[in-house]
């Protein structure tokens, strides 16, 4: 198997720290205008690779857009029983939620 070319340019950088990608590292990288890297420093080796896009589930997705629809519609979505909401309250009353903190592990949905 043959070794990667290395591709090797010499880039300004600016009075505010700024540098322009030449374009043969953008089209190497598969970075458009208005695209995103990650800058990753290491000692004095510096690594840039693409952001990668965000997974998308065309699954989720349409349901999403099944319910905003039925929403936006009045349709069959409405809001839980006053019985069933007292009970959900009643059994999770002890749990903590933080929807803000990260997953850990494997998910399964």
């Amino acid at each position: 198997m043959n070794a990667p070319a290395v591709i090797e340019k010499t880039c300004a950088v600016t009075r505010k720290g700024q540098t322009t990608l030449p374009l043969v590292v953008r089209q190497l990288l598969g970075v458009a205008e208005g695209g995103q890297i990650i800058v990753r420093a290491e000692g004095r080796r510096i690594t840039i690779e693409q952001v990668e896009a965000e997974h998308s589930d065309p699954a989720i997705e349409s349901f999403l857009r099944l319910i905003a629809n039925d929403l936006a519609t009045e349709g069959h979505v409405g809001t839980l029983s006053d019985d069933l909401l007292e009970s959900l309250q009643s059994a999770l009353k002890d749990v903590e939620v933080d929807l803000n903190e990260p997953i850990e592990g494997d998910v399964c949905l």
